[in-house]
């Protein structure tokens, strides 16, 4: 039998596992050992609705020591997001386990470029997607002058339409699709009064610091307001706390989409957060008569952490008053409906379904080209 015809058969038979669901979805993920991230979070948002839509998807770690189930040491997925997602599919490459076939794919977040140059990654012949859910982070580890389809990634999917511009600018040829988050039905306003209690959410440690003792030294009065960091608890848990707060603070610089702030807006709290370097286009207003963007009203957003202290004084007032702004309230409204996981799911199911279908339409071309030289 010539080379040409064993070729055939096996890009045959390539095909008709992939009509079949025969492969699968394998999403490189970092192991937080317990701890809550609104990226990682994600990540298995996706896994588990692809498995809800019937496909096999799998989360991938690098080494063998993750945790699904918490124990004496640490707390594991099952501690924040749930049983449910701690009974997804796991693997490891440290394992051997792992058996990518041409039929799979592979999905890698951004910050892990390192990780798609690294000899077994290269040798893996399946079709191969990038993760971007904050672009800052890609290049932290890209080498100087290298892009992800040197590695052999030609496609990215991304959280909004600005990131996937923004992408586009450093990848032209790379192929973006656009998958937005979604914020679980749980966080929602507390049944009680809001208590005096700030929930703030920074990226660096020095920030909380800086703005809770700024706070009070600014203002001894408030002594009995609190500043909360909502760490070690599950989900569920961290939506109930949230929905009692009456202010959030959010400082992330390199955030890409940013889910605390809608979060909070989901429990009714309003937010003051400083700008990212990159808006997120939940936090902006594009108007097309005259091509201007302005900051979106659903929050009180800032230049600088300096000023962060001064404003939650000004909020706190307001909220003692019971005078919190309608305008404010009412545009946390509007974007809040924005992210629901009905929309997420469908949003799933359309991307990763072309996704296949274009798997499937580059292997019937190479058949093609192969039946042309025979």
């Amino acid at each position: 039998m010539s080379q040409n015809k064993v070729n055939e058969e096996q890009l045959k038979n390539l095909i008709k596992k992939i009509e079949n669901n025969d492969f699968n979805f394998y999403f490189f993920t970092l192991d937080t050992k317990g701890n809550p991230s609104g990226s990682i979070a994600n990540i298995y948002e996706h896994v588990k609705m692809l498995n809800d839509l019937g496909y096999k998807a799998t989360i991938l770690h690098e080494k063998n020591d993750y945790k699904r189930f918490a124990d004496v040491d640490y707390d594991g997925i099952d501690s924040w997001l749930g049983i449910d997602y701690a009974n997804l599919p796991h693997l490891s490459i440290e394992s051997g386990a792992i058996n990518v076939s041409p039929s799979d794919f592979l999905i890698i977040p951004e910050a892990f470029s390192s990780i798609m140059s690294q000899k077994e990654i290269l040798n893996f012949r399946c079709k191969k997607i990038v993760l971007s859910q904050s672009p800052e982070l890609m290049f932290e580890l890209l080498p100087l002058g290298r892009r992800w389809t040197d590695f052999g990634f030609n496609d990215v999917i991304t959280t909004s339409n600005k990131q996937a511009e923004y992408l586009k600018k450093h990848f032209q040829s790379i192929n973006t699709h656009v998958v937005p988050v979604s914020i679980p039905k749980y966080f929602k306003p507390s049944e009680k009064p809001k208590q005096p209690v700030i929930a703030i959410n920074c990226r660096n440690q020095n920030d909380v610091l800086k703005i809770t003792k700024s706070f009070y030294l600014q203002y001894p009065m408030y002594k009995w307001v609190t500043f909360k960091e909502f760490r070690a608890m599950s989900k569920p848990k961290f939506a109930e706390e949230l929905g009692k707060c009456f202010l959030s603070v959010w400082v992330d610089d390199i955030a890409g989409f940013g889910t605390f702030p809608i979060e909070s807006m989901k429990c009714k709290t309003p937010v003051i957060g400083k700008i990212p370097n990159t808006i997120p286009e939940w936090m902006e207003i594009n108007n097309s008569d005259n091509n201007t963007t302005t900051l979106n009203n659903n929050g009180v957003w800032v230049n600088s952490t300096i000023d962060i202290p001064e404003l939650i004084a000004t909020f706190l007032k307001l909220w003692l008053e019971d005078s919190t702004p309608e305008d404010l309230l009412e545009s946390m409204g509007k974007t809040s409906l924005l992210y629901n996981e009905s929309d997420q799911f469908d949003k799933i199911k359309e991307v990763y379904g072309d996704l296949v279908q274009k798997r499937i339409d580059e292997i019937n071309n190479i058949l093609s080209t192969i039946k042309v030289e025979a």
